[in-house]
């Protein structure tokens, strides 16, 4: 990241780039709202393909450097005297078809949030991104460049990539939705409730079908000891599945409230009905027990709930906000041809066209 935020104005074309959509955990789920993490690439302006072209025939390896490199092709292959180059813009068309999408609409939420960022003259900081990696890094108890190296090897993002594409968006919604956030006795007595008090253990079966559900649920009620088979040849959650059916233990409060409440009415080996808990999604549940309360008292734990429940706050308020960017921004997707948003936001009147341009990373 530059000191100033990835946009600059100006009425020229940015160079196009490139992106793959990854999912990065690390605290950062603003980064799910932004469609994932970019990878960036210099497009030429001139289209074409392959084309056979006469060449010298060459010897071993080589590697073209300074001026020496040509400008507009990406490679260059040859064989018995003749030669066959690949232009940078025939590369550039294959990448754009598989990927132009999701690319482009990463810059678009990228750019949505830099205009609000400069209506309301927030500036993120290369200083601010490599602060917040460092309280991140900290989190797991792990040093900075450890936590970048990882992030390198197991999910294949660059300290680049990581700051310009998850860790700047994160920040810049979080200044943009403000830290106000109000946490009552009620949030502390759930949040208490859901993390330290008794579970459910539980086998858990799920469906996509009312009927099936019903057929299976009348075979584990006739034979109860069969559950953990029955899940493996029928669940429709692989995860679950390959485990008899087993799931985390099911808490209060934690967002399924049909669930919740069918599950902590079980006694250890009862089977529960057909719960529907989405559209199309159906489970039957075998309780296994309870867990043993270990925390008591909420006090023991308050200024840790309060920490969470603050951050999860504010998260619901980026989230929300990041909606609202998104309907009151008119967005013309050149790419796809779709248009959305708030016409009426388009006018003679409009500030001038920014760019998307990628910015400096960490130093590694």
């Amino acid at each position: 990241m530059s000191d100033a935020n990835p946009v600059s104005s100006g009425e020229e074309a940015a160079p196009p780039t490139r992106s793959r959509s990854l999912l990065i955990a690390g605290g950062t789920a603003a980064a799910v709202l932004l469609g994932g993490i970019a990878f960036q690439f210099i497009r030429s302006s001139e289209s074409g393909t392959a084309a056979e072209q006469p060449g010298p025939a060459g010897t071993g390896t080589a590697q073209v450097t300074g001026t020496q490199r040509p400008i507009n092709d990406a490679a260059k292959v040859t064989r018995g005297g003749r030669s066959i180059v690949i232009p940078l813009s025939a590369v550039a068309d294959e990448c754009m078809k598989l990927k132009g999408s999701e690319v482009l609409e990463s810059m678009i939420n990228r750019a949505i949030i830099q205009l609000e960022c400069e209506k309301a003259g927030i500036v993120i900081t290369q200083n601010d991104v490599e602060t917040e990696i460092t309280r991140i890094a900290k989190q797991f108890n792990i040093p900075v460049e450890t936590w970048l190296q990882m992030l390198q090897s197991e999910r294949n993002i660059s300290a680049e990539q990581y700051s310009r594409d998850v860790i700047w968006p994160m920040l810049a919604l979080k200044r943009l939705a403000g830290k106000d956030v109000s946490v009552t006795e009620e949030d502390m007595h759930k949040a208490f409730i859901r993390n330290y008090g008794p579970k459910v253990k539980c086998r858990m079966i799920m469906f996509d079908n009312l009927r099936k559900a019903n057929e299976v649920w009348q075979q584990a009620r006739l034979k109860p000891d069969d559950f953990e088979r029955l899940a493996r040849d029928h669940s429709v959650e692989p995860n679950s599945r390959a485990l008899g059916g087993s799931v985390p233990p099911i808490a209060k409060y934690s967002g399924e409230p049909d669930l919740e409440a069918a599950a902590f009415k079980l006694k250890p080996g009862e089977l529960s009905g057909v719960i529907q808990i989405g559209v199309n999604q159906f489970v039957v549940l075998k309780c296994e027990g309870y867990t043993k309360q270990v925390v008591t008292g909420i006090d023991e734990v308050k200024d840790q709930l309060l920490a969470e429940l603050e951050e999860q706050k504010v998260q619901e308020a980026v989230a929300n906000l990041f909606e609202q960017l998104k309907k009151e921004s008119y967005v013309h997707n050149f790419w796809t041809g779709e248009v959305t948003g708030e016409i009426q936001q388009a006018s003679s009147t409009a500030s001038p066209r920014g760019r998307v341009q990628p910015a400096a990373g960490v130093r590694r």
